[in-house]
């Protein structure tokens, strides 16, 4: 088998804003301005894109807003897909639930606010669900970069406080609730506010 038919079987879904002035990395703006968080946020945009491009995956982009056609990610590299659902849960379960009735059978989704992830974890990640029913990624404030699994598991995306902070035990909760095996990857800090530009090496 060659190798690419290999990987043919994981999806790598990354979801990202669309980077309009003023509706990105809004509690960042409230201290550096519309401006300055835009800056940060495209440029955690190429980041994610750049180390996405190095996943041994299928990938796919997922649009907050409006799906654009010509933007940094090229259809030749990425699928490109729009969010659907109110909450961020349901817009994840849609994604996963698309993915796995696409026949995948590792899937992993990620934001764009981690400058620290690179394709080393996620594609590490991809390798732990050989002998895991997820994989996790706890992010510093709370919540998490990364959530990869290999069949579909509605109850992680349902009865969860997206914008707090304890999402993360939340989820780990049901996974043992569950009776999921699972692994917890390396603890990361995404940019949300100023103070987090130093600890990821972002200058103005």
């Amino acid at each position: 088998m060659k190798k690419d038919q290999v990987l043919d079987d994981r999806l790598l879904m990354v979801f990202v804003k669309n980077p309009d002035l003023g509706k990105v990395k809004t509690r960042l703006a409230a201290t550096v301005g519309d401006e300055k968080a835009l800056e940060v946020y495209k440029r955690l945009l190429a980041h994610t894109r750049d180390i996405s491009l190095s996943v041994k995956a299928k990938r796919a982009v997922y649009y907050h807003e409006r799906i654009a056609e010509d933007d940094l990610w090229t259809h030749d590299d990425f699928q490109k897909h729009l969010q659907l659902g109110g909450s961020l849960g349901e817009k994840m379960l849609d994604a996963f639930k698309n993915a796995f009735e696409g026949e995948y059978q590792k899937v992993i989704i990620i934001g764009s606010d981690c400058i620290e992830i690179n394709a080393e974890i996620i594609n590490y990640a991809f390798n732990s669900l050989d002998t895991n029913d997820t994989v996790v990624g706890p992010a510093q404030d709370g919540g998490y970069y990364l959530l990869g699994m290999q069949k579909l598991h509605p109850m992680l995306f349902c009865n969860k406080g997206w914008s707090k902070k304890d999402v993360l035990l939340d989820t780990v909760c049901d996974l043992k609730n569950e009776g999921l095996s699972f692994e917890l990857l390396d603890t990361l800090s995404d940019v949300d506010v100023e103070s987090d530009l130093q600890t990821a090496g972002l200058q103005l």
